[in-house]
């Protein structure tokens, strides 16, 4: 279960570049929040209907969980909107292992002080050095990106 549950968030990883890439050409013709709000609004539309058709009946509603739980869909417009950015000026590369570095960082901190209910998962040198690999890949994405711009 563990195998699948890691190939399935690399498909998402791989589904979050598609949908970064296509997002950045789309903000470049209709604009930054356009091009958001059509993510948003389609997003809206799938998720109704797959919850109207596959979600089980719960016993808890939106209203009855805690309240900053519902704070977290207020991360995905900074980050639809800082990528449509980041995109259209850095490429997908580099804006998306940049993402990744941070979600590394931040995840890293909330395993490690189990912020929002989360489990404490210590950091250690073995998180150390994913975080300096990623930025290593980080710095030779953007150089070798930087790199191709001054050739054309």
């Amino acid at each position: 279960m563990t195998i699948l549950m890691i190939l399935l968030a690399v498909i998402g990883g791989a589904l979050l570049s598609v949908q970064a890439a296509i997002n950045g050409q789309l903000g470049a013709k209709v604009g930054v929040f356009r091009s958001a709000f059509l993510t948003f609004s389609v997003g809206a539309l799938i998720t109704a209907l797959l919850i109207f058709y596959f979600e089980p009946k719960q016993t808890l509603t939106l209203l009855d969980v805690p309240k900053w739980q519902l704070l977290g869909a207020m991360c995905g417009v900074p980050y639809i909107v800082i990528m449509v950015l980041a995109v259209q000026r850095i490429g997908a590369a580099v804006a998306t292992v940049a993402v990744i570095f941070g979600q590394l960082l931040m995840s890293i901190l909330i395993d490690n002080f189990g912020w929002f209910g989360n489990e404490m998962l210590h950091f250690s040198l073995y998180r150390l050095g994913a975080l300096i690999c990623l930025g290593i890949a980080l710095y030779f994405i953007y150089s070798s990106s930087k790199d191709k711009k001054l050739e054309a």
